[in-house]
């Protein structure tokens, strides 16, 4: 039988992020930094983000949160704005769902920015409307069919 060389298997990887749940002072944009909502992911640590600044730009995931902080598309995210390069950029940090709301109560988000806090809400509208499509048929139309 081999032996195990490392410090632990998968399970020890996966009880890091135990202190991430806690709240946390929240991070406004500092120079060169700003803030971007993910369009689609890209795979190997990369997305592509459209800043606030009407700039679509290809954003490279840090280290630190490379395979800790997840992130889809849609989420609200600091990027770090590079000197040489302006059409990529770092992300920095990843907002949570009520961080994004403060941000946009705050004013630092614009209005037209759409946040993921309506999923929930959307569902149930259709739901409501389900209810109208019910279509009645008179016996006669079910003999012509």
């Amino acid at each position: 039988m081999p032996k195990n060389k490392g410090k632990g298997g998968k399970n020890r990887k996966r009880g890091k992020n135990e202190a991430d749940d806690e709240k946390r002072e929240l991070v406004f944009k500092e120079d060169g930094q700003e803030y971007a909502q993910v369009l689609r992911m890209l795979g190997n640590g990369r997305c592509e983000a459209m800043c606030i600044d009407n700039s679509k730009r290809l954003c490279h995931i840090r280290g630190k949160m490379h395979k800790k902080v997840w992130i889809a598309a849609g989420d609200i995210i600091l990027v770090g704005l590079r000197d040489y390069q302006d059409d990529k950029a770092d992300v920095i940090l990843k907002y949570m769902p009520d961080e994004a709301r403060l941000l946009k109560a705050y004013g630092e988000l614009p209005e037209n920015i759409r946040l993921n806090e309506g999923i929930a809400g959307g569902l149930d509208e259709e739901d409501d409307g389900a209810g109208d499509d019910y279509i009645e048929f008179e016996d006669e139309d079910i003999d012509k069919i």
